[in-house]
This record gives structure tokens, C-alpha cells and sequence, in this order.
């Protein structure tokens, strides 16, 4: 399944303040090719490499819940400054190769024009497309931030209730719906390490199984993940989506309401009575989920965005100029 979702951006809808800036075809004068640079790396890199779907959408997202989509998260730190790079929950973030090879090309091709945080965004979107998912249209016009603070890292964690996540998602402007849809979403093609939930499992719980965690799949990842005694080494990572780990696709809701959450969070948004109805559509039927998802990213996208002659266009997406 996929489909071409064409979304029009109007004053009078989500984040009438922002998408009034932000616009589609942004760069049609001042570089024509830049859209179609950025698909062509990301394509160059996805037929090598079609994890590097989830690489993106994570990246995407850590960079847009802390400062908003300023690209701060690409800042790599020096000898005498931190970055958001040194936080924990970004010390596994990768994909800033593709980053970097789109913006190495846009700057000979159109210097000083591209902004690193626009190239995120286009970069995700294109490979959410590779991978099967909904081809949505990304307004386009952000500008690089000015701050790279790893303290301002604080990112919902996968051992939330789904109450605890919301407070994170709705301080950021998220309805429930769209969280549901962000987190199943990106989650279809994502990896969690042992670490991430482990006490979840029987050989970390004393032998005994999670009642929410299916009992063959526990032991499936007991063997995976060890004992609390000896626990695997080097933290092994295992698919969020057990079936079709590499396509984006509604096979991951399936999955929780069959209690083959990998993640707490996971699992606890198929049995929320909050959540478990738009689980269950969701599992149902994927066009649906193809449409929500598009416009969750787009909102996503637009999260405290720097505009006009706020910040900078760097010239090296890992360094303020």
C-alpha cells in the first residue's frame, strides 16, 4: 500500500503563525534543485542502507521536541562546549551522513541558502516515502538555531504511562490522536535496544512473565537480552515491528493489541482506555493511518520553527558559522 497524500496549508489552520511563513516550494527561486538533491541522497543511502528510515524519523523528532526544528541537534560538541549530541538519549541518534552529504551538495549548488534544519525535515520525508510509507508535501523556509544545550534534552521516555507521555506531547501542542499516530508511526521501522525494557522481561523479573507481554515473545527476548545475571553483551537492539521491520505500514498496532509490545509505552497504548479505540482503527485500517500520520509530521515539523532573519543558514550543519 501507498499512497500520495497532497496537503494544503491554509492561515486558518494548525499553526496559522507559523505555516504563514513556512510554504511549499520555498526554495523554487534561490535553489530550484534542492528538494530534488535531498530525495537523491536520500535514495543513494536507502539502497544501501532502508533502516535509515527509522535513523531519520528518530533524528527528526529529537531535534524538533528540544528548541523546536532548529537542527540544534546536528551541533557537534568541541573541546570547550557540549552539544545536544552528549545528552543520553542521543548518543544513539545516526543518519547526520545523509544530513551532511545533501548539505554538502545544496552548498556548492546554492551556498548559504538551504538551511539544515529544512533538510531534516525533506530528508525524513523522503525516506518515510522509500520505506512505503504516505509522500507528503513539507513546507519548507526554517532557519538553523543558535543553541545546542544537551541540559534542554528531555525527551518522553519509553517507560511512561500513556497519561505521563501525554503531558510531553501536549505541552508541545499534541492531541492524543497525534501522538498515537507519531509514535506507532515511527515505531513501524524503529529498533530499541535490551537496555530500553528489559525489566519487562521474566529472567530480569525473577522468572516471572509481564501479564501485558505475550509469554513466546518474552522468551524470545530473554534469549536476546540475558538475565539479570548475565545480561548479553554490547545491548543487542530488537524491531519495534516484529513483521515488517523495514516497511512502513500498519502492521506495528496489530502487533500491541496482540501484546507483542517491545516498549512499555508501546504496549500500554493497546490497552489504555484512552487509546486503545484509536489503536484499534489504526490496526484496521492503514490508509487512515497513512493520512494522520502525514499531517502529524507536518505539524511536527512546524514546532517552534526559527523564520525570516531569526538564526542563521549554516554552512556546516555541525557547527554555528
Amino acid at each position: 500500500m501507498k499512497i500520495t497524500i497532497l496537503i494544503i496549508i491554509t492561515s486558518c489552520c494548525v499553526f496559522p503563525l507559523v505555516f504563514a511563513n513556512l510554504r511549499l516550494g520555498f526554495y523554487g527561486v534561490s535553489c530550484p534543485k534542492a528538494e530534488a538533491i535531498v530525495r537523491d541522497v536520500v535514495q543513494r543511502h536507502f539502497n544501501k542502507d532502508r533502516s535509515i528510515t527509522a535513523a531519520l524519523l528518530r533524528m527528526h523528532f529529537h531535534d524538533c521536541f528540544v528548541r523546536g526544528c532548529d537542527a540544534s541537534l546536528l551541533i557537534d560538541p568541541t573541546g570547550n562546549r557540549s552539544s545536544e549530541k552528549d545528552a543520553v538519549p542521543n548518543r544513539t541518534v545516526r543518519g547526520y551522513d545523509i544530513i551532511d552529504d545533501a548539505k554538502s551538495i545544496l552548498e556548492r549548488a546554492c551556498p548559504e541558502t538551504v538551511s539544515c534544519a529544512d533538510i531534516i525535515s525533506l530528508a525524513t520525508r523522503d525516506a518515510v516515502a522509500l520505506a512505503g510509507g504516505p509522500s507528503y508535501n513539507v513546507p519548507t523556509g526554517r532557519r538553523d538555531g543558535l543553541v545546542s544545550n544537551p541540559k534542554e534534552v528531555r525527551l518522553p521516555s519509553p517507560t511512561l504511562s500513556v497519561s505521563e507521555a501525554m503531558q510531553s506531547f501536549g505541552a508541545k501542542g499534541f492531541s492524543l490522536m497525534e501522538m498515537v499516530t507519531l509514535v506507532g508511526g515511527g515505531h513501524s521501522v524503529g529498533v530499541a535496544h535490551c537496555s530500553m525494557f528489559r525489566e519487562r522481561l521474566s529472567s530480569f523479573r525473577g522468572g516471572s512473565v509481564d501479564p501485558t507481554m505475550d509469554p513466546n515473545l518474552d522468551a524470545r527476548l530473554v534469549e536476546l537480552c540475558g538475565s539479570s545475571n548475565r545480561p548479553a553483551t554490547n545491548d543487542p537492539t530488537v524491531f519495534l515491528d516484529l513483521n515488517t521491520p523495514f516497511a512502513f505500514d500498519n502492521r506495528f498496532y496489530n502487533q500491541i493489541l496482540e501484546r507483542r509490545g517491545i516498549l512499555h509505552f508501546d504496549q500500554q497504548l493497546a490497552m489504555d482506555e484512552s487509546s486503545r479505540d484509536m489503536v484499534s482503527r489504526f490496526a484496521t485500517d492503514g490508509d487512515i493511518l497513512f493520512q494522520d500520520f502525514a499531517n502529524a509530521m507536518i505539524k511536527l515539523s512546524a514546532v517552534n520553527v526559527w523564520l525570516d532573519n531569526e538564526g542563521e543558514i549554516r554552512r556546516n550543519c555541525r557547527a554555528f558559522n
